[in-house]
């Protein structure tokens, strides 16, 4: 026999049977008071937590500077964010709290409390993570939000949980929905003070950006607020983001703030604005777009979501609307004048083809001879670009070249369609556009274009010229494109080119060099007649400027219901793999 064979002392099963029988019927003479069945002393710490964190900490020094600078708490900018009632926090008792005995000595032993209710504690303070975060609609469209509160610690590591902002990028990849970022600080950046908590220093991580790249190549949308000083990690988030908007009044963003510049590059008394206020982030294209104020940031955040799908593995939303896919544009066949040298605003053009009053702008303070953003045709979403003459000619600039270049791979991420409407003169020239490397960006921007996989319908409105218009007018195999009667096209344009190439010819005319450069002249116009281009089919189709809108509505609705389709199932199966990078 073993010794688990052996059976248990008699005073060893008796004094088992006796608490068995206690947890079945306890004792009523026990002045151990028994916990409510319906767990609601639980439920009510929790909500005297939840209380505390919904409650601003006013009489706090961070909160009163915070409210004099102008800002938003971090609760009322979510309640103008998202849809009224709509929003359901994660992590809501996630923080810092400090515990007390529920009891006094004297109540332990007034009640005849047992040891373990006699040491029962139970929260006495409650500070939260300085970033909120959860569920909520914009414009009726679910979405994931986080929202730094720069009151407490600045948003910096030490008043954060990093292991909260981590789940929501994760569970953001899980459920595939759009990531709202309302930036106020750090957003969980490191600070000196973590020193002190982690009693030690540590080596830095990206692991949260490792998750957002994959949602940004999925086009799970990534979109972001600047609504106060980003700094760091803060700054980083919103810099990667598919779309952004910093808030004129209040935004800023930098690597560093103003003391940590002043002790590293001597430069002294920066304010924020003039560090990386709205004036220099949103002209070298590390923010998008600028608001006015708060309010007008969450607009076009809202505005941004109407046009893109929850992910890149879904069609984007169709918004039906009441302008006629096949309207008539007759105010287009005016829009280029006849006089060459003459300029001309693009966005008119562009807002007469388009549905009305869907144009929205993206980055229309930086890369300035180009105009980007997203439409809709027949309530169909749609990428634009457009070269502007109105800006160096329209010449492709470096700026430009890596503006349309970010502007493609959020189409290419999302499966949105681009209509090009191109007059392009060239790549920029002269000095400061091959100092500021023209060739290199523009070429950038041409493995992206010709890597990308969305379909790409170009109308060529007046200029295409030489490798810059190649590139945009030559994209696709077929190329779906066509031209207006203002076409004017070749390798380069005629100003200039006379000379270069008659060079010799025109030496020799002496005095009657005029008289032979205007036959020269008369010669070339001749040759640069659009319909010679059209009877070569160097050009498929010249077409009436006023048909403009009806010819690419059927394109686009073709690409929605066929192209795209197939699109996505190669996408699925892998044959395609897009990249925000």
């Amino acid at each position: 026999m073993t010794n688990k064979d052996v059976p248990p002392p008699p005073s060893t099963a008796t004094s088992r049977l006796s608490q068995i029988t206690s947890h079945i019927s306890p004792s009523s003479s026990s002045t151990t008071p028994s916990p409510p069945a319906d767990w609601s002393d639980v439920l009510s710490e929790l909500a005297h937590v939840r209380t505390l964190a919904q409650t601003p900490q006013a009489d706090t020094t961070g909160y009163q500077r915070h409210k004099q600078a102008g800002k938003l708490w971090v609760r009322e900018r979510i309640e103008l964010l998202v849809d009224r009632g709509s929003f359901r926090e994660v992590g809501s008792a996630a923080g810092s709290a400090t515990w007390r005995k529920k009891w006094s000595g004297e109540e332990v032993t007034e009640k005849g409390l047992g040891v373990v209710e006699g040491e029962k504690e139970v929260v006495d303070g409650f500070t939260a993570s300085n970033n909120v975060q959860g569920f909520g609609k914009v414009g009726g469209r679910k979405v994931l939000l986080t929202a730094d509160d720069f009151t407490l610690r600045a948003g910096h590591a030490d008043g954060a949980l990093m292991p909260k902002t981590l789940y929501m990028e994760k569970l953001c990849l899980h459920l595939k929905l759009p990531m709202v970022k309302l930036v106020d600080g750090a957003s969980g950046g490191g600070s000196i003070t973590t020193y002190r908590q982690f009693q030690g220093t540590y080596l830095p991580d990206l692991e949260l950006l490792k998750w957002v790249v994959k949602e940004l190549d999925q086009g799970i949308p990534q979109v972001a607020a600047v609504v106060g000083p980003a700094v760091g990690l803060g700054a980083a988030r919103a810099a990667v983001s598919h779309f952004s908007v910093i808030a004129a009044d209040i935004g800023s963003l930098f690597n560093a703030g103003p003391k940590i510049v002043e002790g590293a590059t001597f430069e002294e008394d920066l304010s924020f604005a003039d560090l990386g206020g709205p004036g220099i982030h949103c002209a070298n294209g590390v923010i998008d777009n600028v608001a006015p104020d708060e309010k007008g940031c969450y607009e076009q955040i809202a505005r941004f979501l109407s046009y893109v799908p929850n992910h890149g593995g879904v069609l984007p939303p169709v918004i039906k609307n009441d302008d006629a896919p096949n309207r008539h544009c007759p105010e287009l066949r005016t829009a280029i004048p006849r006089r060459a040298q003459r300029m001309y605003e693009v966005r008119n053009i562009i807002k007469e083809a388009v549905d009305r009053d869907t144009f929205f702008e993206i980055g229309p303070h930086w890369g300035k001879t180009i105009v980007v953003g997203l439409a809709r045709m027949a309530g169909r979403t749609v990428g634009i670009f457009a070269n502007d003459a109105m800006n160096n000619a329209g010449a492709l600039d470096s700026a430009g070249s890596q503006k349309y270049d970010k502007h493609i791979r959020l189409c290419d991420c999302m499966g949105i369609p681009i209509v090009q409407f191109i007059d392009i003169p060239g790549f920029a020239i002269g000095t400061v556009a091959e100092k500021g490397g023209v060739m290199k960006w523009g070429l950038e921007m041409y493995k992206t274009l010709f890597g990308s996989t969305i379909p790409i319908f170009s109308v060529v409105i007046r200029r295409c010229y030489g490798i810059g218009g190649s590139i945009l007018a030559d994209c696709r195999d077929p190329n779906c494109r066509v031209a207006w009667p203002s076409g004017n096209w070749g390798s380069i344009p005629l100003d200039g080119g006379i000379e270069v190439n008659h060079r010799a010819e025109l030496k020799r005319a002496g005095d009657k060099k005029p008289e032979v450069y205007a036959h020269l002249e008369a010669e070339y116009m001749n040759l640069q007649n659009p319909v010679r281009t059209a009877n070569r089919f160097s050009i498929e189709e010249i077409i009436d400027p006023a048909d403009t809108r009806s010819v690419v509505c059927a394109w686009t609705k073709h690409m929605y219901e066929h192209n795209l389709v197939t699109r996505l199932e190669q996408r699925a199966a892998g044959f395609i793999k897009p990249s925000f990078r």
